[in-house]
């Protein structure tokens, strides 16, 4: 089973992008995050002609949102409320495997790295906690459960292009890092793409907008995550992060993570 994650910077704007990918690498399930959309105005009917008849989401105008599609059938479990503030974040469901699959958005936290003084970087650090505290709670450790999204933490050294110079930046700041950490160690989970790729290699799945040739510069961040619990690690099979998709016409900043476990 084929599993991808994408943060797609509104659904309905790059529909001709989610089709692309989906042509061309055919995961079994897509999880979205930033889809930007009330669920009324969700593109069903662009998701069935590309055989994905399977699909649970939230959504909210403008901002936010999540969804799963799936080519098998799948059952919507809940959908959290991470911190309490209305904000369509999460979505989980149960795959035709038995796989539990969570899809977070978590927030990027804005330009200021202080709680104090920046609401969105308090509200960004506290559902990072939460996600720790649900692991706890939800007991992910013993199931068989797949966290996937936009984290927009990146925790390690060679998840960024300069390590020193992002040091003050959101995104990789010490104090997200620790709580990324935390959060990992609190489920016991298995950082999917790590565990493929050596720890020295650099691996982005971000660029930013504002850098004009994004491939020249290649100053990315990894920001995008697969977390598998214990008991699929020994499923793991192979791990992509389609780079290629940054190039497409229009794209999102983000480009698609994938995984692919023994069925």
């Amino acid at each position: 089973m084929k599993i991808a994650t994408w943060n797609i910077n509104s659904v309905r704007i790059r529909e001709p992008l989610i089709a692309r990918f989906l042509t061309l690498h055919q995961p079994d399930v897509l999880a979205l995050q930033e889809t930007k959309v009330e669920d009324q105005h969700f593109p069903h009917e662009l998701i069935q002609r590309l055989g994905y008849n399977h699909c649970v989401f939230v959504g909210e105008k403008s901002y936010n949102g999540v969804a799963i599609l799936s080519k098998t059938p799948l059952r919507k479990i809940d959908a959290y409320d991470m911190i309490g503030n209305g904000h369509k974040r999460h979505i989980a469901a149960e795959l035709s495997n038995g796989v539990i699959l969570h899809n977070f958005y978590v927030p990027a936290g804005g330009d200021i790295p202080d709680p104090e003084e920046n609401q969105k970087f308090d509200e960004k650090l506290r559902f990072v906690d939460a996600m720790r505290d649900w692991a706890v709670d939800d007991k992910t450790a013993k199931g068989r459960v797949v966290a996937v999204g936009d984290f927009n933490i990146a925790p390690l050294e060679h998840d960024v292009w300069s390590s020193k110079q992002l040091r003050k930046v959101v995104s990789h700041t010490p104090i997200e890092r620790e709580k990324f950490n935390d959060a990992m160690q609190s489920g016991q989970w298995v950082d999917a793409l790590r565990t493929l790729v050596p720890h020295e290699q650099k691996l982005y799945s971000w660029w930013s907008y504002r850098n004009r040739d994004w491939a020249a510069s290649d100053r990315g961040r990894r920001l995008d995550h697969v977390w598998l619990s214990p008991t699929l690690k020994s499923e793991l099979k192979s791990g992509l992060i389609a780079r290629d998709v940054r190039g497409f016409d229009g794209p999102s900043d983000h480009v698609p993570v994938m995984v692919e476990l023994a069925d």
